[in-house]
């Protein structure tokens, strides 16, 4: 055998030893993709049960807003109903009310003046 020989199984032998070092870390990788991909197939199934139930919450919710929308526009027009009444109230029964308290405060008035000598005006 010649130098040359000795050197090649030498390299040869570091070559295996390298292979072997780095086969290790390889494997490992290799357990901690597959339970990367266990844990995604994990989520994926529990995902789209959720997905579901999220679509019925919204469809759910959006027919209880549809309710309330109703209810709503009920209360405005109440509003602008019981606002309307008021505004005909005031003017039916107010004006005349306040006309008939100054013509009744008026005879009062009158009813309370003394006559006296002087020609005085009470306040």
């Amino acid at each position: 055998m010649s130098g040359s020989d000795i050197a090649g199984l030498i390299a040869a032998g570091a070559f295996v030893v390298l292979v072997v070092l780095l086969a290790v870390p390889i494997i490992k990788l290799g357990k901690v993709f597959d339970e990367l991909r266990s844990t995604i197939k994990d989520v994926s199934d529990g995902t789209t049960p959720l997905l579901g139930e999220v679509a019925n919450t919204v469809a759910t919710t959006n027919d209880q807003l549809k309710k309330v929308d109703t209810i709503t526009t009920n209360v405005s027009d109440t509003t602008a109903n019981v606002s309307a009444l008021s505004s005909l109230v005031a003017a039916t029964v107010g004006k005349p009310l306040i006309k008939v308290a100054a013509f009744t405060e008026g005879v009062k008035a009158a009813m309370n003046t003394k006559p006296s000598g002087k020609a005085r005006r009470s306040r």
